[in-house]
């Protein structure tokens, strides 16, 4: 039996304006926690697959626990190209200042 590995991927944007929505909010994030999701960006879970019959299962879970309001996008795909992902990350600013230049001695 040879498995095909897949990656879902759940992008969410909800609403947190009333306590209502952030309790929904904390309740979808928790949920995905629970089953299993990893973070990789802020609203953006991943979850790894034995197949594509598994995938559709979890799929279908998300779906019924998804919140009333707001946006919830999914995408399965297999982990070859999920491994193809390019990470580009920019250079790292400081804004602390470590000079004396303006220094003021009283």
């Amino acid at each position: 039996m040879s498995y095909r590995y897949m990656r879902i991927l759940v992008f969410f944007d909800l609403p947190t304006e009333t306590l209502e929505d952030k309790r929904e909010y904390r309740a979808f994030r928790k949920y995905l926690i629970k089953k299993g999701f990893l973070m990789l960006q802020e609203s953006v879970y991943c979850k790894l697959a034995l197949n594509q019959t598994v995938a559709a299962g979890i799929v279908a879970s998300v779906k019924e626990h998804k919140p009333a309001d707001g946006l919830v996008q999914m995408l399965v795909v297999t982990e070859k190209q999920f491994a193809r992902m390019e990470c580009v990350v920019g250079q790292r600013q400081s804004t602390v200042l470590d000079s004396d230049e303006r220094l003021v001695v009283l």
